[in-house]
């Protein structure tokens, strides 16, 4: 089987950035990475990782490039977890975070699984939307309600006056 991607850049201008391509079931979150990488003009060099997404796009488990060592945890590789294995019919939304410097971010939704097509090469790059920009979009980590008049500092506090906060300073 082959399955059909929708990679969307996480973008906050006005054009769309997409692209559409089809890979086998069966090759690996790495062949991919390079896919991606390729459709939209990357050297490939950079660090990346896939994330496991729900319904909302929110961030899971990730799928790394390499063995970083930094968790005590098994960690899942991308050269060693087929497509199939992470994504199907119920789940079908993944994160693509490409050069953890830029933080190029992308969406990945599986569209469609279909036949594989005789004579078609996979992958397979089917569609080009809008262009890629020169530096990644800068991601904007505001709260919600935009409260500008909160500080979280703003407590009217002295720190250098001692005697009025309610702890032992010869507590041990």
């Amino acid at each position: 089987m082959v399955y059909r991607f929708r990679i969307i850049l996480d973008n906050d201008t006005e054009d769309d950035v997409f692209r559409d391509l089809e890979i086998r079931e069966t090759d690996t979150l790495e062949d991919l990475h390079n896919s991606i990488t390729q459709a939209f003009g990357f050297d490939g060099i950079e660090m990346a990782s896939f994330y496991l997404s729900d319904d909302d796009w929110n961030q899971g488990e990730e799928i790394s490039m390499f063995d970083t060592g930094e968790s005590y945890d098994d960690v899942r590789l991308m050269a060693e977890t087929p497509i199939k294995d992470v994504v199907y019919e119920m789940q079908t939304k993944l994160i693509y975070v490409y050069d953890f410097f830029s933080m190029w971010t992308f969406f990945v939704e599986l569209a469609e699984i279909v036949e594989e097509a005789e004579g078609t090469d996979y992958p397979n790059l089917m569609f080009v939307h809008g262009q890629i920009p020169t530096e990644a979009p800068q991601k904007s980590f505001e709260a919600e309600d935009d409260d500008d008049d909160y500080n979280e500092f703003d407590d009217d506090l002295d720190v250098d006056d001692y005697e009025s906060l309610d702890f032992d300073e010869n507590w041990n």
